[in-house]
């Protein structure tokens, strides 16, 4: 097996968003974020290259948002 990862080199254990080639101000998908935000930038792919993955915890945390909301307005009023 062939792998073309160099192991080598000052940038090895650098953070991706440190990286001056990392962004160019490329556009990043919601995988690559929460990849990012999980791995603390460490790795861009690490949750993979399907959409779904991005989409489902954006999602999440848009379902918590509006649960937290809707909870203390309805159990705080009543």
């Amino acid at each position: 097996m062939e792998t073309k990862f160099d192991f080598s080199g000052e940038k090895l254990f650098t953070p991706i968003a440190f990286r001056e080639d990392f962004n160019q101000f490329a556009r990043l998908s919601e995988t690559q974020a929460w990849s990012m935000f999980f791995t603390a930038s460490r790795e861009d792919n690490a949750l993979g290259f399907s959409r779904a993955a991005g989409r489902f915890w954006t999602g999440l945390v848009i379902a918590t948002v509006v649960e937290s909301i809707l909870g203390v307005t309805i159990f705080h009023v009543f």
